[in-house]
């Protein structure tokens, strides 16, 4: 088992930023991809940003390009979203998840999640 636990959540206002952070313990895997998902009220949930375990592939969502940075501590076992220009549409909860393949965008391929943090952008 890995627990996925979320911080960094909370209100802030359009243009600002926010950094989201995801810790893993428990079974960790050898090599590992984590991502970042998310689900606003009424919507699916849907993929914003996946890194690979030496950090040189990064996927990101078209909406969140040159916004968010994804990164990764292995030594830490954390996974980090930096969230910059936010915008209102931007308001969801965030989930991280974790596979042991290479990255992929689709929820269906991770295998653990996080309970999720709350990002609210006010406009």
């Amino acid at each position: 088992q890995v627990q996925l636990v979320e911080s960094g959540g909370g209100l802030v206002q359009a243009g600002g930023s926010l950094r989201l952070s995801c810790a893993a313990s428990g079974r960790t895997f050898s090599s590992n991809t984590m991502g970042w998902f998310r689900q606003a009220p009424g919507k699916e949930r849907e993929f914003v940003a996946a890194i690979s375990w030496g950090g040189g592939v990064r996927n990101y969502a078209d909406f969140v390009k040159g916004r968010f940075t994804i990164s990764r501590d292995n030594a830490k076992n954390t996974v980090y979203l930096q969230m910059n220009s936010l915008k209102p549409e931007d308001t969801a909860v965030y989930y991280c998840a974790v596979r042991s393949y290479s990255t992929s965008t689709h929820s269906y391929d991770y295998d653990y999640w996080g309970q999720g943090t709350q990002v609210t952008v006010s406009s």
